[in-house]
């Protein structure tokens, strides 16, 4: 393996040494590397400078603050080479002190040698420094002291291995996992977690629960990219992943709650062979059901709909609110405004990000490729819990949707919790003052 050496960074092991010209490549690959890794999504604050931390991440402990990555003496001015793998792919910060596993460098334990090094180059060379002290977490005590997540990362973080195909697989596809066990670190958000908060599965030889979709965190339901057709991938077709993840909407569907900053940040960025080998892999994931099968299209509510026929419950709440846009038959408009029939996002067990887009409304981000920005509004202030219920109900019951029913109190409960939405009991003094 080729290994680099700066000079001006005093580096405490030997490597070649390189002329500062020799130095650009290698940043602008780390550049493109930072991007598939989306490291500017989470080390960037809301109207912050861009990878100087402290955007919060909500755990089940309290919130973890991210830190600041750029050439700074208060981010990783100071940082060798090692202290930047040891952080990375390690999890060791450079005190000694476990990092909390908000930092997937259980994922990032897969990353190859000369990744890291383009990586050290771009952070060291090509970022912008930010004097920006790091903010504690608010984790209270005794859950924030440190020594026990040394434990966790004995037991639970991969050894750093180099990845490894495995023998005689399409060389797509290969990259492809590379990309999404390791740099993507999709699994952080799209494999469940057990009780002691590691992922179930770091790839498809632990198991089927790799990537088969998250609990609940901060409002939205990471959905399952494996091959189940009613709340996976199994309808979609290589092509089609390959522009949503490109452009953040497809002929099926549109992106929404984190995945935004995902393609916004990230994946708009990538070549087109990246995002085919992303794609072509996650093709390759098996159904995690046993009865899986192709859903049938069932048209008799858009047959009802159309004669005017509203007695389903939450059908009249639908025509009232929601089929301008997605139409009566519930297809939608291309591109524009997603389909909801047979969209697998609305038919998984849990209907947290439906419910929460209801209530709060979303933006789909405009990228290079898609430049149009187009919103849905928020409903909270006009609809009851019960109305939500209704209308998130019959969405994932029509049009041959097999989700089931939610509740009013399932409802209540998401709004509650959401600071930007308007109470059910505020609603009446809201919809007044509106008139």
């Amino acid at each position: 393996m080729t290994k680099f050496l700066i000079a001006a960074l005093s580096l405490s092991f030997s490597l070649p040494l390189l002329a500062a010209e020799s130095w650009d490549p290698l940043v602008k690959q780390g550049e493109y590397l930072a991007r598939a890794g989306d490291c500017v999504a989470c080390h960037t604050a809301k109207g912050g400078q861009p990878f100087a931390g402290g955007l919060g991440m909500q755990t089940p402990i309290g919130t973890v603050y991210s830190t600041n990555i750029t050439p700074d003496k208060s981010g990783i001015g100071d940082y060798s080479f090692e202290d930047f793998d040891n952080a990375v792919r390690h999890g060791i910060g450079k005190d000694g002190s476990s990092l909390y596993p908000a930092m997937p460098y259980p994922s990032y334990a897969t990353v190859s040698d000369p990744d890291m090094q383009a990586l050290y180059a771009y952070f060291m060379h090509g970022v912008q420094p930010v004097a920006q002290p790091n903010k504690a977490s608010d984790i209270p005590w005794p859950l924030s002291m440190r020594w026990p997540l040394a434990a966790w990362r004995l037991m639970f973080a991969p050894k750093v291995l180099a990845f490894q195909a495995p023998a005689q697989q399409d060389p797509v596809v290969s990259r492809g996992a590379y990309l999404v066990e390791g740099l993507g670190h999709c699994g952080a958000c799209h494999t469940p977690r057990a009780i002691t908060m590691q992922e179930k599965a770091m790839n498809p030889a632990d198991g089927a629960a790799f990537l088969s979709g998250s609990a609940p965190l901060e409002g939205w339901i990471a959905k399952s990219l494996r091959g189940d057709h009613q709340d996976g991938l199994g309808s979609w077709s290589e092509a089609q992943l390959v522009q949503f993840l490109k452009t953040g909407r497809s002929d099926r569907s549109a992106v929404f709650g984190g995945m935004s900053d995902v393609v916004e940040h990230s994946m708009q960025y990538m070549s087109d062979a990246d995002l085919t080998a992303i794609a072509r892999y996650l093709k390759t994931l098996p159904a995690s059901r046993q009865d899986d099968a192709a859903q049938t299209p069932d048209p008799a509510v858009a047959q009802a709909l159309y004669k005017g026929d509203d007695s389903k419950p939450g059908a009249s709440v639908y025509i009232d609110n929601c089929a301008a846009c997605h139409r009566t038959d519930g297809q939608g408009y291309t591109r524009v405004f997603p389909a909801l029939a047979g969209n697998p996002v609305l038919q998984g067990k849990d209907a947290t990000s439906l419910i929460h887009i209801v209530l709060d409304g979303d933006s789909l981000p405009a990228t290079h490729t898609a430049p149009s920005s187009f919103t849905m509004p928020a409903f909270a202030w006009r609809l009851s819990d019960q109305q939500v219920a209704d209308v998130v109900s019959f969405i994932r019951s029509s049009w041959g949707n097999q989700g089931a029913a939610v509740t009013a109190a399932e409802v209540a409960k998401l709004r509650s919790s959401d600071k930007t939405s308007t109470s059910s009991d505020d609603l009446g003094q809201v919809t007044e003052h509106r008139r």
